[in-house]
């Protein structure tokens, strides 16, 4: 299985590693006709507005959408999340606009307030998911097709609708390869 990951910007080499350890070819995604040939994408995080900015001018954007169209599942961490969102609040960025999510960028706080956090998710087991946030958003309302994984300080961290999953915070920087795992089980659904 080959899973695309977009390296416009942010972690993306930490998401190729952790692709490669669960027995998946990774490859970076630069250029459209680069999609053709994964089954799924990730989009890391970094700066929302210049990825999406970056993803409009290199041809990617209506690529990636006509690709979630056929099915091919995407993972955003971060920026990704923003980037996938339907709506951003109090931002006209550019945006793949496919998941039915509000988001609030920036919403725990500037660069100082970023934060490490336990979390409970039932799909991944018991054990905590160690949880990176920097300059992380969060999902301030979801859409009746969008289901919850997990929320922090009462705000949702983690969603899932679909062949779409979402994550306000960085897994690539951890060793817990159970977000990555879970979306790789999502391919084969």
């Amino acid at each position: 299985m080959t899973i695309g990951v977009l390296a416009l910007q942010g972690a993306f080499r930490e998401h190729c590693r952790m692709v490669e350890h669960l027995g998946a070819q990774a490859v970076e995604i630069r250029k459209p006709e680069q999609l053709k040939a994964v089954a799924g994408l990730i989009i890391p995080g970094g700066e929302s507005t210049v990825i999406g900015k970056m993803m409009t001018d290199w041809g990617l954007m209506d690529k990636i959408k006509e690709r979630a169209g056929q099915g091919m599942a995407i993972y955003g961490t971060c920026a990704g999340m923003i980037l996938l969102a339907q709506d951003i609040i109090d931002s006209e960025q550019p945006r793949l606009g496919l998941m039915d999510i509000v988001v609030q960028r920036n919403a725990f706080g500037r660069q100082q307030e970023s934060f490490e956090a336990d979390l409970y998710v039932p799909e991944f087991g018991e054990a905590p998911v160690r949880a990176v946030f920097i300059r992380a958003p969060f999902i301030e309302g979801v859409g009746p097709e969008v289901e919850v994984l997990a929320s922090v300080k009462e705000k949702i961290v983690i969603a899932r609708q679909g062949n779409l999953l979402a994550t306000a915070f960085h897994p690539e920087l951890t060793d817990d390869d159970r977000i990555h795992r879970y979306f790789l089980s999502m391919l084969k659904e």
